[in-house]
């Protein structure tokens, strides 16, 4: 871990590959690099060793020629997955991650954590990444690779770029948040209120509960994985109203179809179940989102939708135990050999 970023060579401000100032990244230390993107952070990986005083190769890897990843983290979230980062460039991809505006790295002094009005203006995020990517890595093919709420912000990011070209070359989704997973009058009469309330009272918080998912996935509670416990809060951040707003408005896209131009694979746990400390299935279930509602909304999304269900999966398949992150990990990149 290094407490004070090193700056890594590189040219000012501007459009070149260049013009972002690379540091050390401050969380997860070398050889992870961390540069600014205005409200946002982004993230590579970086195992080459570099020489004294000078650059990594390119990619950090010099066999990386199958295309760039670039991971997008949920809501209470942030990217912290260095074993994901290292299963993608063993399998030939550079990686790179965002944290997006108001979360992780990019939350600052005052701001309310992950709040948005509007989830382009997260998106916006996503497209600043996904430029400097591939500026970063110019002939890639480019993967997102979107967890949660991420996966709808990157789904409404790469509808919106369906036409020009600047989207994703393939969209994987894990565990997407593509609808509310709540009884129909919350998603019927509920959105209606959360439409009227959110307008004049955005801050208002709709509900906040313990994480008792994060709660078990981290390291010092028993579970598998480090994390800094004010990115991604056990304790829950709170749902407020001016969010929630805008994720219906997002999930009403979604249910009236969108038109994602590249391939997509949508990835989720085989099963749902309570998000509660006495459910024995905890670690073997999506215990955020409606895993049959995720299949239902998939197909929607563009033309060239496959569906991924892992058995034994977390919400965040990549943060699951063995088994089931090999089988979400072999799934994703065979798709993609497949697909690319």
């Amino acid at each position: 871990m290094s407490s004070t970023p090193s700056p890594v060579p590189g040219a000012g401000p501007g459009t070149s590959p260049g013009d972002l100032v690379w540091y050390t990244d401050h969380l997860l230390g070398d050889p992870f690099e961390e540069a600014d993107l205005g409200p946002a952070t982004l993230v590579r990986y970086r195992p080459g060793e570099a020489a004294q005083g000078g650059e990594r190769p390119p990619s950090g890897n010099a066999s990386v020629t199958k295309g760039a990843v670039l991971h997008v983290h949920g809501y209470n979230d942030y990217f912290f997955h260095d074993h994901l980062a290292r299963a993608f460039a063993d399998a030939g991809y550079a990686f790179y991650a965002v944290d997006l505006r108001n979360a992780g790295r990019s939350l600052r002094e005052g701001q309310t954590p992950h709040f948005v009005t509007n989830l382009r203006q997260q998106a916006e995020d996503v497209d600043a990444a996904a430029r400097a990517v591939r500026r970063l890595e110019p002939g890639l093919p480019l993967v997102v690779h979107a967890h949660s709420t991420g996966g709808l912000t990157s789904s409404l990011w790469a509808h919106d770029h369906r036409a020009d070209g600047d989207g994703p070359d393939a969209l994987v989704l894990d565990g997407p948040f593509l609808e509310l997973a709540a009884p129909a009058w919350q998603r019927t009469i509920g959105t209606w209120l959360v439409e009227v309330l959110g307008r004049v009272w955005p801050l208002g918080i709709m509900s906040h509960s313990p994480s008792y998912y994060a709660t078990g996935q981290l390291k010092a509670n028993g579970g598998r994985w480090e994390f800094d416990t004010t990115l991604k809060r056990p304790g829950g951040v709170p749902a407020r109203l001016g969010w929630m707003r805008a994720a219906r408005r997002a999930h009403a896209e979604v249910r009236r179809g969108l038109a994602i131009a590249r391939p997509v694979l949508v990835a989720y746990s085989a099963r749902s179940g309570p998000d509660n400390p006495a459910n024995p299935d905890l670690d073997t279930q999506d215990t955020i989102l409606d895993v049959v509602q995720i299949a239902a909304r998939a197909p929607g999304l563009g033309r060239d939708v496959t569906l991924l269900s892992v058995d034994g999966g977390v919400h965040d398949l990549a943060l699951s135990a063995d088994g089931p992150r090999t089988a979400y990990l072999d799934g994703v990149l065979g798709w993609l050999d497949e697909k690319l």
